[in-house]
């Protein structure tokens, strides 16, 4: 029986997500797995007068292309790539994995590598989509694999999902503007502070944000979405921070990772599980070892951590950080080829700092502030 929160998550992803509208050309990527959804937002895309260009991958084509390419086929970088980023008016990224781990056995210089090559890409893309002239949003759709990581059975993965889309409401779309609202109010009063400190168990962490813009995050790039953002001043982060919650990037799961900053550079890096592949990425290049990303957790209907970034992040009562590329809209100057989210549980003990005063704790912040 078709499940109707496709047609839902379609209409939220073309309507509201994109605004989808006559003429525009839209990509839509992701692998067979998400057909119900592909299938769902193809007509959606056509009933709004736009023109779908579906991009679908196929399993195991990275993990060939990784460990048996040579140098060269590494770094090569296809045509129609570069002309998507150039051209395409709206993108629409749907992650649907056969195996999340599957690049756990790749040498992490060679991911290193692949990722320099295409930086130039990501690069364009987000200077279309801060400029305005493309709109884009990733997504994930429920499969086996992710409801393995996050230990659920899949139709209680599906669940979860949608009801951190709120598409299991009869109106998502007005949900999300409401909790847009209320990001932009909040926003709006973090852009007046200076400086942010951030102190739970294994953390006492000073994060530079005076002249950031901090930028609201309501469904309009990532769905499900629901966190503020900004890019710090990229001398002048300082102290130690623990990532409670795993950290997955690039098909691996790093555990329990330590930093010490100084500077704004990270100077000492430990990590109980994939140490290994946490050095190698932040010698990927100078910017790595800089924070090009400090953001809040502010979506409520995330409680559970699943080992998907997309949601993890947005978990409310999380702060999450990260390590690379800046995004220029932010005001964030660090430039990199990573850009790898790790995000930090504050529902326990915890307190946040805004120019010394306390303004948020265990998870929450204090209330009638924005």
């Amino acid at each position: 029986m078709p499940d109707p929160r496709h047609e839902r998550f379609a209409q939220v992803l073309a309507d509201y997500s994109t605004s989808v509208g006559e003429g525009d050309l839209v990509l839509i990527e992701s692998t067979p797995l998400a057909a119900p959804l592909v299938r769902a937002l193809y007509r959606r895309v056509l009933e709004a007068g736009g023109h779908p260009e579906v991009r679908l991958g196929f399993d195991g084509a990275a993990e060939s292309l990784l460990g048996k390419g040579n140098d060269e086929q590494l770094a090569w970088v296809s045509p129609r790539l570069a002309g998507d980023s150039q051209h395409a008016d709206v993108r629409i990224a749907i992650e649907a994995e056969t195996n999340t781990r599957a690049l756990t056995g790749i040498d992490p210089a060679r991911q290193a590598v692949f990722a320099r090559s295409r930086s130039h890409l990501r690069d364009r893309t987000m200077e279309r989509a801060a400029a305005g002239e493309l709109r884009r949003v990733v997504t994930a759709f429920p499969t086996d694999a992710s409801a393995q990581d996050a230990e659920m059975s899949l139709p209680q993965y599906e669940d979860f999902v949608y009801r951190a889309g709120f598409l299991d409401e009869d109106d998502p779309i007005s949900m999300w503007v409401a909790l847009g609202e209320r990001l932009a109010r909040l926003a709006e009063w973090l852009g007046t502070k200076r400086e942010l400190r951030v102190v739970t168990e294994g953390t006492d962490l000073t994060v530079g944000v005076g002249g950031r813009t901090w930028i609201p995050c309501d469904g309009k790039e990532n769905f499900p979405d629901g966190e503020v953002f900004t890019g710090p001043v990229e001398t002048s982060v300082e102290g130690r921070v623990r990532f409670s919650f795993p950290a997955p990037h690039a098909g691996r799961l790093v555990r329990d990772i330590e930093l010490r900053f100084e500077g704004g550079e990270v100077v000492e890096a430990r990590a109980a599980e994939g140490e290994a592949f946490l050095r190698e990425m932040l010698a990927m290049d100078d910017g790595a070892r800089r924070l090009g990303e400090f953001a809040f957790g502010m979506n409520d209907a995330v409680q559970e951590f699943t080992g998907h970034t997309l949601f993890d992040e947005k978990l409310g009562g999380t702060v999450h950080m990260a390590l690379g590329k800046a995004y220029p809209e932010s005001g964030g100057k660090n430039e990199s080829a990573l850009h790898w989210d790790l995000v930090c549980d504050l529902r326990g003990e915890s307190e946040v700092y805004a120019d010394g005063e306390v303004v948020y704790r265990n998870g929450e912040f204090l209330p009638d502030l924005f």
